[in-house]
């Protein structure tokens, strides 16, 4: 058994092979961006910015990252009448080395390079980048726990940009009591401190009152609304197509929603567990009042722009001028608010996994991970500095992107 320490030479050799799909992955998507990039519209002009190339480096990394952590796509067995398919593995990327909640050798908090004991077959001989207090190994932990962000963060962060585009349009754009109303619910809920709001919506005390799932209830109909709106409005003088659209946006959205809100997706594809729900409801309701505002403020300003004014000469629908005439304009603001927005989320994430409020006590999550290690941060910092640092370039590298996203609209 061997019981040498790697060296850091070593163990970041070892890092950069585990490593490997990502950095093809990244050398593939520079490639094509830059030769294509005249034809891609504002993605293709970030890439004439150094600052917003750092940061899209640093956030494609991470998304790669979630998505090969442990990829296994399969085709399963199945038969049909006489026709039998044995079932074929078609990828099996993983980049972790050991599974990242299961407990491994008999030495607390292992230090970077430590190998493990008592390795079978097929197992990975050392921990990278150390272990936690439980001899869970970090590097893995790190690694999973991009997934887990950058599943929650991005989609919440959406939800609440939906919300937030659906009722600031008309209200920017009619004013009036509806804009007083709006304006007065998003100020109420803005005035409560951010992560007070967030702790009160996610402990596990409050899935017990019902709370969570009316506001999922309410939160989560948006994007139906949204969607079926848009279609509508955009094909309202073409029936047959406007049907389909909305035909098809209502079945798929309600099957989503009532799946996601209330678990009643009898095929079990749109589904949340509990503590998933109570993070992603509260996500979604602290940021939806001030994308609100955000939107808001931009239609009051280009409502009285000249396109808008030939839009309603024409005669068009007040829906249509604001979703197809107004949003398209405010494209700019809004996606560098969205790139800002989910480093923020991350965060949060962060900060409510560091406190135990997290999905899962469990989870691999980096807010938890940095609390794991904390508690022993005075003898071992790997524990606590991997999931800091990861944490930590994800965030800059979102900031980074929507600087050099916003130097870019600032052109057009």
């Amino acid at each position: 058994m061997n019981t040498e320490l790697l060296s850091w030479g070593q163990i970041i050799a070892r890092i950069l092979t585990q490593f490997l799909p990502v950095w093809i992955a990244l050398i593939i998507t520079f490639a094509v961006s830059i030769r294509y990039k005249r034809k891609l519209g504002l993605y293709g002009k970030l890439f004439d910015s150094p600052v917003g190339m750092v940061g899209f480096m640093l956030v494609m990394f991470w998304v790669f990252t979630a998505l090969f952590a442990d990829t296994h796509l399969y085709i399963p067995e199945f038969r049909w009448g006489r026709l039998h398919f044995p079932g074929i593995d078609i990828m099996h990327i993983k980049i972790i080395t050991m599974d990242p909640i299961a407990q491994f050798g008999r030495v607390k908090n292992p230090l970077p390079g430590t190998p493990l004991v008592d390795v079978k077959d097929g197992q990975y001989a050392y921990f990278l980048l150390g272990g936690d207090h439980l001899a869970r190994d970090v590097f893995s932990r790190v690694v999973m726990g991009a997934r887990r962000v950058l599943t929650i963060a991005p989609a919440a962060t959406t939800f609440a940009f939906i919300m937030g585009v659906t009722l600031g349009l008309p209200a920017g754009y009619f004013g009036g009591k509806l804009d007083t109303a709006l304006s007065f619910l998003a100020n109420l809920v803005l005035a409560f401190p951010v992560i007070l709001l967030f702790y009160l919506l996610v402990t596990p005390e409050i899935r017990n009152t019902g709370i969570p799932v009316v506001l999922a209830a309410v939160l989560f109909i948006f994007p139906v609304i949204f969607f079926c709106t848009l279609f509508n409005s955009r094909f309202f003088t073409n029936p047959p197509k406007r049907n389909l659209y909305v035909g098809v946006t209502l079945v798929i959205g309600l099957w989503a929603y009532f799946g996601l809100a209330f678990n009643l997706d009898p095929l079990g594809v749109w589904s949340m567990d509990p503590n998933l729900l109570n993070v992603f409801v509260s996500v979604v309701f602290v940021n939806s009042p001030t994308v609100f505002r955000i939107v808001r403020g931009i239609v009051m300003d280009l409502k009285a722009r000249d396109y808008v004014a030939a839009g309603q000469t024409r005669g068009e629908s007040a829906w249509y001028i604001m979703l197809w005439e107004i949003l398209p304009n405010a494209r700019g603001p809004l996606i560098v608010d969205f790139c800002l927005r989910i480093g923020y989320t991350t965060i949060l994430l962060g900060t409510l996994g560091f406190f135990g409020l997290g999905v899962s006590p469990e989870s691999p999550d980096w807010g938890s991970t940095i609390d794991d290690g904390r508690k022993l941060l005075s003898l071992y910092l790997h524990p606590a500095i991997t999931p800091a640092l990861a944490l930590m370039s994800l965030v800059l590298g979102l900031n980074l992107l929507a600087d050099g996203l916003r130097e870019e609209s600032l052109k057009d």
